[in-house]
C-alpha cells in the first residue's frame, strides 16, 4: 500500500503539469515561439519575412522625403573589398541604392532576399550602383555570410563618417539617390525592394 501511494504522490504533480499544458497550450507554444524569436536572429527574421509577405512593408519611391534631406550632402568615402577607395560624388549620373546592413541584424536578414532580387535585376545597368555597406565589426564576418547565403551584391564599408541625413545609426537602412546626388527615397527599418512597384520606380529614376 505505501508503496502506491508513493507513486500516486510522484504522478500527481506530473498530472498537474500536462492538465496544464493542454489547458494553456496556446500560451505555452506562444511563449516558446517569442522566446525563440528572441534568442535566434534566424527565427526572428523568419518572422519578419512573413510580415513582409503581407505587402504593408513594400518600400515606394513616392514616400515623403523632407526639404532637409532632399538637398542635404549625401556624400562620402567608402571602400571595396579590394581597399579601393571612393567617394559617392563620384557616382552622380547613377541611380545609387544604398543599404546599411550588419550580419548580426535579423531586420537586415529579412529584408536582403529582396535586396538580391533588386540586385539581380539591375547590376548590368551601367546607370545604376549598389552600394550596400557593411556594419559588422569584423569585415570577414560579413563576407562569410553573403558566402553562406549565396548573396551576390557587393560588399563595401564606410570610410571615415557617414552625413545623418544618409545615416544615423540605425540598421538597416535604406536610402536611394537620383542622378544628381538628391535623396529620393529613405528608410530606418527593413523593407521590401523586390515589389513590381518598387522594381519600376527604379526603372523610372533611370530614365530621369
Amino acid at each position: 500500500m505505501s508503496n502506491n501511494k508513493e507513486v500516486s504522490k510522484e504522478t500527481a504533480p506530473a498530472n498537474k503539469l500536462w492538465q496544464y499544458i493542454k489547458k494553456n497550450g496556446f500560451t505555452v507554444l506562444m511563449v516558446i515561439l517569442i522566446g525563440v524569436v528572441f534568442v535566434s536572429p534566424n527565427a526572428k527574421s523568419f518572422m519578419l519575412r512573413q510580415l513582409m509577405a503581407t505587402g504593408f512593408f513594400n518600400a515606394s519611391i513616392d514616400t515623403k522625403v523632407s526639404d532637409s534631406k532632399k538637398t542635404a550632402n549625401v556624400d562620402f568615402d567608402f571602400s571595396d573589398e579590394n581597399g579601393g577607395v571612393q567617394n559617392t560624388s563620384s557616382l552622380r549620373g547613377k541611380v545609387v541604392f544604398i543599404n546599411f546592413w550588419a550580419s548580426w541584424c535579423p531586420p537586415c536578414r529579412a529584408e536582403f532576399p529582396s535586396i538580391e532580387t533588386l540586385y539581380s535585376k539591375f547590376k548590368d545597368n551601367p546607370d545604376v550602383f549598389f552600394l550596400t555597406v557593411n556594419q559588422d565589426d569584423d569585415l570577414a564576418t560579413g563576407r562569410a555570410y553573403l558566402k553562406k547565403e549565396k548573396y551576390a551584391v557587393p560588399l563595401f564599408t564606410v570610410n571615415g563618417n557617414v552625413p545623418k541625413e544618409v545615416y544615423a545609426g540605425v540598421l538597416p537602412t535604406t536610402v536611394v539617390l537620383d542622378k544628381s546626388g538628391k535623396i529620393r527615397y529613405h528608410n530606418a527599418g527593413f523593407a521590401n525592394y523586390a515589389s513590381d512597384k518598387f522594381l519600376k520606380q527604379i526603372e523610372e529614376l533611370i530614365k530621369e
